[in-house]
């Protein structure tokens, strides 16, 4: 009897070995390179990207950039030699992605973006892009500004006969950054009220709130008097600037108009204790979008080739209620 015990969990633990070894085998494998962590926003990405791996039963192989596009390169070339079912990856600039991308297609390895996008001379080195949309983030900047500006009849505070607005840019080569700025400007040129806007300075904060206080401390000492907008390409720079227009001794979003892009918890948090003035939401939480995504391209489905998730604008005067809702 004993024996036959014995027998029955020897053949047992054979067959639970068996399903796991299956199991592992149909897991998808994906390799994911994050930029870093550069701000709340990306911080809630990348918590957003792994928590949904997860969800999804995925094998996640995460590289974090710290940053440097290069860095960046050396993770996908790691994936290429793990053969890895699937590389996503978070371009930190938007060029010199060619010849990775065709290494990995030479290795039949499909490629998915997510957030920011990308410029190459093949589109098919990459399947499809998962994210947000900077352009019309930064249109959505300049038409609630106006609309502020305009319903509130803000005047110049120097008494001149133009609003003057600095802007904070996002890091030099992003697709976040340039889409942002080449929104905000489109709008602008386009608005019946474009005389009554001068772009006073603008210059790069690289999306950092460290970075964004400096350069904000910058333009102060230079058009202290002078500025009556501030339009931060995320909301980190935007918290820095803030600590340096107190530091002058002005009055965030009193004294100086502030919009930025993000929607994080700080910004929500600003503007409850009215130093900001409203944010427009870039969606960080991508994760599930990206995994359904590439679960349909490993099944040979074809998806879209930009997939956006959904985004809003929040002002002050809503902040308060919409606060305890932020997941981010």
């Amino acid at each position: 009897m004993k024996l036959v015990k014995t027998l029955m969990a020897v053949g047992l633990g054979a067959a639970i070995a068996a399903v796991s070894v299956a199991q592992a085998a149909d897991k998808i494998t994906i390799g994911f390179s994050q930029i870093g962590a550069e701000s709340e926003w990306r911080t809630a990405n990348t918590n957003d990207v792994k928590a949904a791996a997860e969800a999804h039963n995925i094998d996640l192989k995460f590289s974090d950039a710290q940053q440097k596009q290069e860095n960046q390169i050396k993770a996908i070339r790691t994936f290429i030699a793990q053969k890895v079912d699937l590389i996503g990856f978070v371009p930190i600039v938007a060029t010199g992605w060619d010849n990775i991308l065709r290494e990995a297609k030479r290795a039949k390895i499909p490629v998915l973006i997510m957030d920011r996008d990308l410029t190459v001379s093949d589109d098919s080195l990459y399947v499809a892009k998962i994210g947000t949309d900077s352009y019309t983030e930064g249109k959505k900047v300049f038409a609630w500004l106006d609309n502020y500006i305009q319903t509130n009849n803000i005047k110049p505070r120097n008494g001149g006969d133009k609003i003057n607005i600095v802007i904070l840019e996002g890091t030099v080569g992003s697709s976040a950054a340039t889409g942002r700025a080449h929104g905000f400007d489109d709008a602008l040129k386009a608005s019946p009220n474009k005389d009554k806007y001068n772009i006073l300075a603008s210059q790069t904060g690289d999306f950092t709130r460290q970075k964004g206080q400096e350069v904000m401390e910058s333009f102060l000492k230079s058009n202290r008097d002078d500025i009556d907008v501030l339009f931060a390409h995320n909301d980190d720079m935007a918290l820095g600037a803030i600590q340096a227009i107190e530091a002058a001794g002005l009055k965030p979003s009193k004294d100086i108009v502030i919009v930025s892009v993000d929607g994080v918890k700080g910004i929500f948090q600003a503007m409850v204790d009215g130093k900001a003035n409203a944010t427009v939401e870039c969606n960080p939480l991508q994760g599930d979008l990206f995994f359904t995504t590439a679960e349909k391209i490993l099944k040979g489905e074809k998806v879209p080739k930009s997939v956006f998730v959904e985004e809003g604008v929040y002002q002050a005067d809503e902040a308060a209620k919409v606060f305890p809702t932020r997941k981010y």
